[in-house]
């Protein structure tokens, strides 16, 4: 999920200090060591020179004197500064004409003047040298000498379908398996070396298609490509570790949002006209094109999917992540996910919630009865014409179990008993592990609702699955909501590793090997078992996560039933993936599987997941 640390890490992050920056000069992800060098000579110093052909400067900690250019863009906000660029190109693509001088309070230049900037070269790392990200060129502790003003500014390069290469880096190259950093850029050959080789350079952008939504931090994404794996409703599809999407550009605006409010856009809708600015790379989405100059918003109208109903004879099954609900939050936010229920997911028999937080959300006093949270859901679902659904779930210990800190989150189950019985076995705590047992001919629970293998190591700081017993016209059905561990400190897909490190995969796969061995021992009392394992996965269909938790046919992704272009839950970065799920067993056949898209491809989200629904006649 998106949410407020990140606006507030943004609020006070010391983004581009001479201090920081000159730390992360000498400590880059790949272990680049670098010294203070002599000043260099002030006659043949040029930005070309500053940017090198690899993406760290050959001059890093040298002192360079009146390099020329013109001012492209300026920001008087967050990391303050301005971009200036060589009016005389040398004849090497690889090497920028443009950069960044960081100039920590507001800059009193403006574009099209004609500047002479002395400076230190630095390379700095946004989110510093742990976390992946590749380094930006620039100058700091700046002397600044306008020479002259009104100045035309220097031709836009073009970035469209053409230009960006097909091939995403030089991943094959044994180098590249370190890092990029060393290596010479070839922006004929690969898209992420193409973008370096415009690092700080005025660039241009024509009618655009956005694959990722106006999100809270001013900021959209667009692809230049439109042919490239586009999805079902206009965006952009992650189909694979190899298909990163070259065509995905972030954009940002250069003016404050006092003074130009930053235009709302969904997926699929046109960035119409010409957009302009300075080529950046920031910690939230690497490239980023800062607009001095920003087309217009063409909506396309897109609308929010509504599901199917339920059959009498069948049985509709759901997830959905409503990201962090508590008491706390508006009645609105209660109201519009209730609606979303009834309205979008046709109010299905049961519900899996993740992200349902105790009843005072992230007051850290030790509360963790999430009783109020879900009285008031189910109201608030009855109130807007559905079910009166009751739930069952079990308390977490206190901050055993990761989230937003003091919040205590956890999966709950939501069911219609006009439609489906749960089957309560006592029992079941935080630290007691259901299990499994024969009865009558079948499969059942020895704690209903009860929680899987809560003690092994894999679900420590993460949220346990919660495993319930449900009876539907007279067949036995087990359901397993998860909620696996998120991918925080993975590192970024424009990070200077290639392919970049996936450290949370760890535990996902420790995760998914749990549950796998849960759903084993229920076929193994009864190879008929019906069960479904859903809830925010955190990981794709493609990864080796799904495939631990199908391993031994025990499983199979719903996901899989849908066509490529719609198999997706989720955006980041302008990447429509899927990170919801639902797996069942063979015995679950001839169902129905819908990927709901209400909110992750909207600027206006009730949340940053979509509801995944199943139906199917047991």
């Amino acid at each position: 999920m998106a949410g407020s640390p990140r606006l507030a890490a943004r609020a006070t992050l010391p983004h581009r200090s001479p201090a920081v920056a000159a730390l992360c000069a000498v400590a880059l992800g790949a272990g680049l060591l670098v010294a203070a060098s002599p000043q260099a000579a002030a006659d043949t110093v040029r930005i070309h020179d500053i940017q090198g052909t690899t993406r760290i400067s050959p001059l890093v900690g040298q002192r360079v004197e009146a390099v020329p250019g013109i001012v492209t863009g300026v920001r008087t906000y967050g990391s303050r500064g301005f971009w200036f660029q060589d009016t005389r190109p040398d004849a090497d693509p690889a090497t920028s004409e443009g950069i960044f001088v960081f100039t920590s309070s507001a800059p009193t230049v403006k574009a099209g003047d004609a500047v002479e900037v002395t400076g230190t070269v630095t390379e700095y790392v946004p989110g510093g040298a742990s976390s992946g990200n590749q380094s930006l060129t620039q100058l700091t502790q700046p002397s600044v000498t306008v020479v002259s003003s009104g100045n035309p500014l220097p031709p836009a390069q073009v970035i469209d379908a053409r230009a960006v290469p097909s091939r995403y880096t030089p991943a094959g190259d044994p180098a590249a398996q370190g890092s990029v950093n060393s290596l010479p850029l070839k922006p004929r050959s690969y898209a992420l070396d193409f973008y370096e080789s415009l690092e700080g350079m005025n660039v241009r952008i024509g009618t655009s298609r956005v694959v990722g939504a106006t999100d809270p931090y001013a900021e959209l994404w667009v692809t230049v490509k439109p042919g490239e794996r586009p999805s079902a409703r206009g965006g952009t599809v992650y189909g694979s570790y190899t298909a990163q999407n070259t065509g995905r550009l972030q954009v940002q605006q250069l003016a404050p949002l006092a003074e130009s409010p930053f235009p709302q856009a969904d997926v699929g809708d046109r960035l119409t006209g010409r957009t302009e600015g300075p080529l950046d790379y920031n910690q939230y989405g690497g490239y980023t094109l800062a607009a001095r100059e920003l087309g217009e918003v063409q909506s396309r109208g897109l609308k929010r999917e509504k599901t199917k109903a339920q059959a009498k004879n069948e049985l509709a099954v759901a997830t959905y992540n409503v990201e962090n609900l508590d008491p706390g939050d508006p009645q609105e936010k209660f109201d519009a996910l209730a609606r979303a229920v009834v309205t979008n997911l046709a109010s299905p028999d049961v519900l899996a919630l993740e992200e349902i937080q105790d009843d005072n959300g992230p007051t850290d006093d030790g509360t963790v009865s999430a009783d109020e949270t879900l009285r008031r859901f189910t109201e608030a679902i009855t109130a807007a014409g559905g079910p009166r659904y009751d739930w069952r779930g079990i308390n977490p210990v206190d901050k055993a179990d990761g989230g937003e800190p003091g919040g205590n989150i956890r999966q709950a189950f939501l069911f219609n008993p006009a439609r489906v019985s749960f089957t309560d076995r006592p029992g079941g705590d935080a630290t007691t592990a259901t299990g499994v047992v024969r009865e009558r001919g079948g499969a059942a629970l020895t704690h209903s609702p009860g929680r899987v293998d809560p003690a092994d190591p894999a679900w420590q700081n993460s949220r346990k699955p919660l495993a319930g017993e449900f009876t539907f016209r007279g067949e036995r059905v087990f359901l397993i909501a998860n909620h696996f561990a998120s991918k925080g400190g993975d590192e970024p897909l424009a990070g200077h590793r290639q392919p970049p490190t996936r450290s949370s995969e760890t535990q996902r796969h420790a995760q998914a090997a749990s549950v796998n061995t849960f759903v084993k021992k229920l076929l193994s009392a009864d190879r008929k078992a019906k069960v479904l394992v859903l809830g925010d996965i955190n990981d794709f269909e493609f990864s080796t996560t799904t495939k631990t938790l199908t391993a031994g046919k025990a499983l199979k992704p719903a996901a899989l039933s849908l066509p490529p272009a719609e198999r997706y839950s989720y955006v980041f970065q302008g990447n429509s993936q899927i990170l919801d799920q639902i797996l069942v067993t063979p015995a679950v056949k001839h169902f129905h599987y819908d990927s709901v898209h209400i909110n992750a491809e909207f600027a206006d989200q009730n949340s940053d997941h979509d509801p995944q629904v199943l139906r199917f006649k047991p």
